[in-house]
């Protein structure tokens, strides 16, 4: 006798195999998903892993030649060490003895007044070039002076001052052989104060300048066409257009070459000791100069560390001050 399935069982039966069959495709897609996102995140953990082994070398590189020397000379300039004797606290000693000492108070006023020319010359001669090359020359006569003024910056500042101080020799210079051609007599550049200073802050110009020039060919470059345009129709042209439209829109390269030029000026080093030794007397003598004759000729590293922090403090007053007033010179487009 043969068994029938009700009518009304298929249904549920065939509706029992829909939800199994739907419920393993869920489960099989649910554990793609997992393991699409377990790999994800696999594949972004080691991402992480390996840009820290390629920032490994230049964080430890920092870390060991910027911050550990910046932290010890900190801590050094509360200390009296001559390398030789154990290092003892003295306090705000060698503060104190920096600030009383006239040969570092002439050695800071001839920074700053290096600083003031140096800079100013610097600048200036950079943005009348770039503003030269940038608007009357051919595309080739343009990159060959951007390399020719760019190049003096790649050499090094102890054999540019070498040479230099055998161009402006008093004897045998070629400086004073061209005066001589035009009945000048010779002129005592490197053996008098005046002489010697004005040496070493056209030494220092002429391989520096460079820099700043390639920063304002960029800000040139970056000024709209449509803006002169617009300035010539109304009647801004030659120094005008100069003086209202490319400086005020050339303010912001201004500041950062401003600020560039400033920092490197006040930590002047190779060009006067090399060229006269900070001499005549203490004409020439820097900041930076100083910092090295007291740690590697009177080994007084405590002092020297505290002539360092008051400088780094006194950069740091001057470059918070130019940005401060940079909100009310500097304009962005």
């Amino acid at each position: 006798m043969s068994t029938t399935t009700p009518p009304r069982e298929r249904p549920k039966r065939a509706a029992g195999r829909a939800s199994t069959t739907t419920a393993r495709t869920h489960g099989a897609g649910g554990t793609s998903g997992a393991a699409t996102a377990g790999g994800r995140s696999g594949s972004r953990h080691n991402q992480r892993w390996l840009a820290w082994i390629f920032l490994a070398p230049t964080i430890l590189g920092m870390g060991l030649f910027t911050l550990v020397p910046i932290v010890a000379s900190v801590v050094l300039a509360f200390f009296r060490w001559d390398i030789i004797s154990a290092p003892s606290f003295v306090g705000f000693d060698n503060f104190s003895e920096v600030v009383q000492d006239p040969t570092v108070r002439v050695s800071f006023l001839n920074t700053i007044v290096f600083v003031v020319v140096a800079v100013a010359l610097q600048l200036g001669l950079a943005l009348a070039l770039a503003v030269m090359v940038q608007e009357k020359m051919p595309a080739w006569l343009r990159v060959f002076f951007r390399s020719a003024f760019f190049f003096p910056l790649i050499l090094s500042a102890a054999s540019v001052s070498i040479f230099m101080r055998y161009l402006f020799n008093e004897q045998f210079g070629v400086v004073n052989w061209f005066l001589s051609l035009v009945g000048i007599p010779a002129v005592p550049w490197l053996t008098t104060p005046g002489g010697s200073a004005a040496v070493v802050i056209l030494v220092y110009v002429w391989q520096n300048f460079g820099f700043s020039f390639l920063l304002f060919i960029g800000g040139l470059a970056s000024i709209p066409v449509e803006t002169y345009e617009a300035a010539a129709i109304d009647g801004a042209t030659g120094w005008r257009k100069h003086l209202h439209v490319t400086l005020p829109l050339l303010s912001p390269t201004t500041l950062v070459a401003s600020v560039m030029a400033i920092i490197s000026a006040l930590q002047v080093f190779d060009q006067p000791y090399v060229l006269t030794r900070g001499g005549p007397g203490d004409s020439t003598r820097t900041a930076v100069m100083v910092i090295f004759e007291s740690a590697f000729q009177r080994l007084e590293f405590g002092q020297a560390s505290a002539i360092g922090v008051l400088l780094t403090l006194i950069i740091m007053a001057i470059t918070a001050a130019q940005f401060r007033l940079s909100k009310r010179f500097v304009f962005y487009q």
